[in-house]
C-alpha cells in the first residue's frame, strides 16, 4: 500500500484491518443505541440540518436535491437525507482511526448542488440519485464545482422501480452537469482503488440487499483516463448501508471493512487529487 506524504496518510497491513474496524465499531455501538428507524413514514421528514463553517479540517458533505416523484419511501425521509448523519460519522470515525487525516469529527454539512459554500469542501456525497431532480441553475453550479477541483462519490441507487428513475435519470442530469461527459465502468487496477487499501477485486465487495453485482463507474475529467477522477459511482448498490449499520449486527464484520475500504479510498482519493 502507498503511503501520501503530503496527508501523513498512514497504510494499514490487512490482517490487522478486521481488529482495527472491531474496536472501532464497539466504540460507534454506543452512539447508535436507540437510533433505529425514525417515523413519519406516512409524510416527508426533512432532517434538521446545522452547518458548519469551513476550517481546513476534512468535513464531510451532503448534497441535497430537490426529490423527484416516490423518493420519501424509505423513513418518510427525502432520498437526498437516507442514512443522514449516522453513515457520514461512522465513516470518519473510522478515516480518523486509520489514517492521519483526522477529519472534523460528530458534525457534518449538507449542501444544496448550487450554494457557493460547496466549493470549500472538496469531497461530496449524493444518494439514491435516482431521485434527483435538477434546474438549469444546479446543474451549471455542480459542473463548475467538479471542473474547479471538486469530488462527488454518488452511492445507493439502483433501477426502478425502487431505484426511482435509475440510471437513466442521473445519466440525464449529469449530461447536463457536464455535457458529453462519458461515465465509464471502472476496474481494480484504477488508481483509486489503491490511494490507501489495495483493493484487487470487485467480486469481494458486499450487497446489503440489491441483486446482482454493484457497477462501479466513473468521470474523468475531459474524459481523459490519465488524468483525474471527477465522480465515482456505485450503481446497484448501497455502500453507506455498511457504514450506517455497522455496529448494529446486522451485516458481518467483514463486509462493512470492504465497505470502509472502498469509503476512505474514495476520500484519501478526492482530497488529493
Amino acid at each position: 500500500m502507498r503511503t501520501i506524504p503530503r496527508l501523513g496518510v498512514r497504510p494499514l497491513r490487512a490482517a490487522g484491518l478486521a481488529l482495527a474496524l472491531l474496536f472501532v465499531f464497539v466504540e460507534l455501538g454506543s452512539a447508535q443505541r436507540g437510533g433505529g428507524f425514525r417515523g413519519n413514514f406516512g409524510g416527508a421528514f426533512e432532517p434538521p440540518v446545522n452547518n458548519i463553517k469551513y476550517d481546513a479540517r476534512f468535513t464531510f458533505a451532503r448534497l441535497k436535491y430537490t426529490v423527484g416523484p416516490g423518493g420519501y419511501y424509505y423513513r418518510g425521509e427525502p432520498a437526498w437525507a437516507h442514512g443522514f448523519n449516522q453513515a457520514e460519522q461512522n465513516l470518519t470515525q473510522i478515516l480518523d482511526s486509520l489514517t492521519m487525516v483526522h477529519p472534523r469529527m460528530g458534525q457534518s454539512n449538507v449542501f444544496g448542488v448550487d450554494d457557493p459554500l460547496l466549493s470549500e469542501f472538496p469531497v461530496a456525497y449524493m444518494t439514491e440519485a435516482g431521485y434527483w431532480d435538477l434546474n438549469d441553475k444546479e446543474a451549471a453550479s455542480l459542473g463548475a464545482y467538479l471542473k474547479k477541483g471538486g469530488f462527488v462519490i454518488f452511492d445507493d441507487f439502483r433501477p426502478p422501480p425502487r431505484g426511482g428513475g435509475g440510471w437513466e435519470q442521473f445519466e440525464a442530469n449529469m449530461l447536463r452537469v457536464l455535457p458529453g461527459a462519458k461515465m465509464v465502468d471502472l476496474t481494480p487496477q484504477d488508481p483509486i482503488f489503491h490511494c490507501f487499501f489495495e483493493i484487487n477485486s470487485f467480486s469481494v465487495l458486499p450487497q446489503a440487499y440489491d441483486g446482482g453485482a454493484p457497477m462501479i463507474r466513473g468521470i474523468y475529467e475531459d474524459n481523459d483516463p490519465r488524468k483525474r477522477l471527477i465522480a465515482i459511482i456505485n450503481f446497484n448498490t448501497d455502500v453507506s448501508q455498511f457504514w450506517e449499520y455497522s455496529a448494529t449486527g446486522m451485516f458481518a464484520v467483514n463486509e462493512s471493512n470492504q465497505a470502509y475500504q472502498l469509503g476512505v479510498n474514495y476520500i484519501i482519493y478526492g482530497i488529493t487529487h
